[in-house]
């Protein structure tokens, strides 16, 4: 008996810690209404539904039981189930206490699973948008439909249930007959069964009529379009009758059934209900199929037509595709002028030759600094002003990596090393002579062109582990030449673990029992957990499916990530499906996973990116921004939880700078716009008019080409526009179709506009693989490839960039080298093609120069660093000073090779020393000379030591 006493007592509190700590963590947030309000509702549809449901059953047991046969009437049969009415006697209260419990538990848990849908139908606003069948509001179908579908089903199973129930205790009890002589059922039997089944088919008579209406929102195959949501002809001329008519039918056969109440006799509810099935099967299946195959199949265009033109419109507007603007583009210059093509190339796009998706090896070799620090596999791409110019930046943040900490053990890798440090940033659109990347904020601390900011990362994408910080334990935050810094966290973040019993209940929580009783935890210790930037929006706003990638941003003296969510419903009439798992999948998302949506792999036929949130990386505060104000779903959400989105006008204009167009929106959009960019009937059914998203051509995975970031100006346009892009193929075929792409610069009028570039369809325009094709064919180029590959070097082709350029397009590659001592990629060569021309060179300008056989009148200022005389002399202080230089930099070179970061510092202090000696010395010289400036041997001088690409983490030149 104690043992069980503490089984249970145990198994109680197990589940008292699971609740505790997810209200504490909630409280912790200031999200605490979203737990509350989750929490009622649950237990509100769980008590209810669960309630009728046991009494359902309940009171049909024990009308059953009331209305038992005596006991002298009982028959053969029934004597011998007498030993179980023995059996059952003594414990029939405590049987049917358990048995209505028990169904009544089931019930009510199917019933708490549905708080979404309870929530969307009580809070739920109209749309305004009324569908061209019934003409009823969107939101009926959205909001109500899905509630009253979820009520009939719980009808069906109580009436089932209860049917069951009542006929088995009628037959333990004498009131129904299987193999006895003479009726086979009492009156009374027979009329209370007969009333479940009226209630039965009632209930089936609604649901006919709600298929009426779920035909707007039905899916189909269709073979013209392949998934088809909506009405088709055979919907409203066939089925659309049929169940009208069954509705009728179900309504007739269940006052046969409530008739027997009188009656009592089963032939007129029995034939009515074989009726039923009988015009089921002709009316509701056999019917449609001869409308199907002798009406529409002979003249399919003409009579789906008009369905057609719903779908088309309903599907626009709810992927929000419907302003896209689709224009002719020819797909060869306008013109024959190398200069001017030449010129133009220059200022059409800010070609990104820094590839986030395969630079982080060169991140984490060049800045990692650190072994216990590490960068995503996947960096992202922001802008940053300098100099009042937007500016293309790779960024990444040096997150915590506790694989890589000394020694792993609880100590460490809970209470010492909780964090990540700083930002590493670098231009996008190009590298440093060696081909690593210009780095524009750089080494531990950080330091560049971002400010003064809090470096510390206790909340990334990496950091999947609890901490428990501010206690007695100090942390290490990081180290530099002067040894290693320890710091205690400061901020009002995670759980505080003061109170015996939270400590206890996160040690059961977290199955880590030295929580309750470790030395290390003690006043002022607050345990961080659930850290990732996804899973904590997706806590306090669980309504919202996130968008695949967070990204950071510096926003004025903090580092935000930056969510994008979307609110997204399956129930908008004639709008087509798609699955968002299988849509949002690209070549990216196969290789990291984190990036991917593949757990959505719910099917949504309207999607909104209405929410932008952001994460502190180092308070972990969550703030939810409205962004689309006019997103009724949206509406909808902030009347269930008041209070937890902020208004669009909340967002400060330093985060504004950094909002951008999500990429899993825009995948969305791009694989609906493959069949519905067309606006007419026809040229939708007939299919002449299909695209495809391209596979990515640097790679074999067979997965899509991702869309791509960059700052362009689309034909038309007076100057560059941050933009998301991707290209478009036939359907089977690799040459191009149109080129897509969005404004992705957010607070502007343009943001969101989705432009089409379409090629003509009577003469081929390479695409992406073609052009692939076409470097690696190319026989000098082949040749340079299988140098590059000498030895035990590996080549990898970066982003395949695609820019309109004067009614062409202009495709430039990056082609990275790994291999010899240096394990991570770096830039090696550039890849230009345009107008069938193509060329393979060390630099982007050296590149368009020989595609175009004109050299640019416009380039890009070069750094202040470049600019700058080197300094150099015959005299022999200035010399001595080079060779001093040119010691330390060499130095340097064999410290970085080693991984020796002490005494690369050392050799780089070394060199900025001998640097300065040699221009002063030259200084005194030119002086005394009376002339100014100097000239030289530049092959002399090593990079400056402060340059950011030749910083101590990203190596000298």
């Amino acid at each position: 008996m104690t043992l069980g006493v503490l089984a249970v007592l145990a198994m109680a509190f197990v589940m008292f810690a699971g609740f505790w700590t997810d209200w504490l963590w909630y409280r912790s947030v200031s999200y605490s209404s979203v737990f509350t309000t989750t929490l009622w509702t649950k237990i509100g549809l769980f008590f209810v539904f669960g309630l009728l449901m046991a009494t359902a059953v309940g009171v049909n047991i024990w009308l059953a039981h009331r209305l038992r046969p005596p006991l002298s009437a009982m028959s053969m049969e029934q004597q011998s189930l007498d030993r179980y009415r023995m059996g059952v006697a003594p414990y029939k209260k405590w049987i049917l206490l358990g048995l209505t419990s028990l169904v009544g538990l089931i019930a009510g848990a199917s019933a708490a699973g549905q708080w979404r849908t309870w929530l969307m139908w009580v809070n739920g606003v109209p749309f305004n948008q009324k569908d061209p069948q019934f003409h009823l509001d969107v939101s009926f179908y959205a909001f109500d439909l899905p509630w009253y579908r979820f009520l009939l089903g719980f009808g069906f199973a109580a009436a089932i249930l209860s049917l069951i129930a009542a006929a088995l205790t009628h037959y333990l009890y004498g009131g129904l007959r299987v193999t006895s002589p003479g009726a086979r059922a009492t009156a009374a039997a027979t009329g209370h069964l007969s009333v479940l089944l009226g209630i039965f088919v009632t209930l089936k008579a609604v649901a006919y009529w709600l298929d009426r209406y779920g035909l707007a929102v039905k899916s189909s195959d269709f073979k013209a379009t392949g998934n088809w949501t909506g009405l088709r002809y055979v919907d409203a001329n066939a089925y659309l009758p049929a169940k009208t008519i069954l509705f009728c039918i179900a309504v007739i056969c269940a006052l046969l059934f409530f008739a027997t109440l009188w009656r009592r006799t089963w032939q007129l509810p029995v034939i009515g209900f074989g009726l039923m099935v009988l015009s089921a099967i002709l009316i509701g299946g056999l019917y449609p199929a001869i409308v199907q195959k002798f009406q529409v199949q002979p003249n399919e265009q003409a009579k789906e037509a008009p369905y057609v033109e719903k779908n088309l419109k309903a599907t626009r507007d709810a992927y929000g595709i419907n302003g896209t603007e689709v224009t002719d583009y020819p797909g060869t210059a306008d013109t024959q002028d190398k200069t001017k093509l030449r010129d133009d190339a220059d200022t059409a796009a800010s070609i990104r030759l820094l590839d986030p998706n395969i630079v982080s090896p060169t991140f984490q070799q060049l800045q990692q600094v650190r072994n216990y620090y590490a960068f995503p596999s996947n960096l992202d791409v922001d802008r940053y002003s300098k100099d009042g110019k937007d500016q293309d930046t790779v960024i990444g943040l040096r997150e915590l990596n506790l694989q890589g900490i000394p020694k792993n053990n609880w100590i460490n890798d809970h209470f010492r090393y909780t964090h990540g440090f700083g930002v590493v940033a670098a231009k996008g659109t190009s590298a440093d002579a060696e081909g690593r990347p210009e780095f524009t904020e750089y080494d531990l601390p950080s330091k560049g062109d971002l400010g003064d900011y809090q470096q510390r990362v206790y909340y990334g994408e990496k950091t999947s582990q609890y901490s428990i910080v501010g206690g007695p334990q100090k942390e290490i935050d990081y180290s530099d030449d002067s040894g290693e810094k320890t710091t205690s966290y400061r901020g009002k973040s995670g759980v505080s673990l003061s109170s015996p019993i939270n400590r206890a209940a996160y040690a059961v929580a977290f199955s880590e029992p030295q929580i309750l009783y470790s030395g290390a935890i003690g006043d002022g210790s607050r345990i961080l957990y659930n850290r990732t930037p996804k899973e904590r929006v997706e806590a306090v706003a669980p309504w919202l499916t996130i968008d695949g990638d967070a990204y950071p941003a510096v926003v004025g003296n903090k580092i935000e990530w930056i969510v994008d969510a979307y609110t997204t419903t399956n129930g908008y009439p004639y709008a087509s499906r798609t699955t968002l798992g299988d849509t949002t999948a690209d070549s990216l998302t196969a290789a990291n996973n984190q990036r991917a949506v593949v757990a959505q792999q719910n099917q949504v036929n309207y999607i909104r990116n209405s929410v932008k949130a952001t994460v502190d990386a180092y308070t972990g505060k969550v703030t939810l921004y409205e962004w689309d104000t006019k997103d009724p779903v949206l509406k909808t959400w902030k009347k269930a939880f008041p209070g937890t989105v902020k208004a669009k006008g909340d967002i400060p204009q330093a985060l504004m700078d950094h909002l951008r167009y999500p990429q899993d929106l825009f995948k969305v959009q791009r694989e609906l716009l493959t069949r519905y960019h067309v606006k007419d009937a026809e040229t939708f059914l007939s299919g002449s008019e299909v695209w495809q998203v391209p596979d990515d051509p640097t790679n074999k995975s067979g997965n899509a080409v991702p869309p791509y970031y960059l700052s362009m100006k689309m034909p038309g346009e007076q100057s560059q526009a941050f933009s998301l892009t991707t290209t478009l193929t036939p359907n089977g075929r690799d040459n191009l179709s149109a080129f897509m792409s969005v404004n992705a610069e957010a607070g502007t009028s343009e943001y969101g506009r989705i432009s089409i570039l379409k090629l003509p369809t009577g003469r081929a325009v390479d695409g992406p693989t073609r052009v692939q094709s076409q470097f690696n064919s190319e026989p000098s180029i082949a040749e340079s490839i299988r140098l590059l590959r000498g030895g035990d070097s590996e080549v990898e082709y970066g982003n395949l960039l695609t820019v309109p350029l004067d009614g062409g397009l202009l495709y430039v590659e990056p082609v990275y080298v790994r291999g010899g001592d240096l394990k991570y990629p770096l830039l090696r060569k550039v890849l230009v093609t345009y107008g069938g021309a193509t060329a393979f060179e060390d630099t982007l300008e050296a590149a368009l120069d020989k595609v175009f056989g004109a050299d640019g009148s416009t380039t890009e200022p070069p750094d202040k660093d470049e600019t700058k005389p080197p300094p150099t002399s015959n005299d022999p202080t200035v010399q001595e000073a080079l060779d001093d230089a040119q010691t330390a930099f060499e130095g340097g070179q064999e410290a970085l090779k080693k991984g020796d970061w002490e005494a690369y510092g050392k050799a780089q202090k070394d060199l900025e020393d001998a640097l300065q000696r040699a221009e002063d010395a030259q200084a005194k010289v030119d002086k005394g000379a009376g002339s100014g400036g100097g000239g030289g041997d530049g092959d002399k001088k090593p990079e400056a030591s402060g340059s950011p690409s030749s910083s101590p983490s990203a190596a000298a030149d």
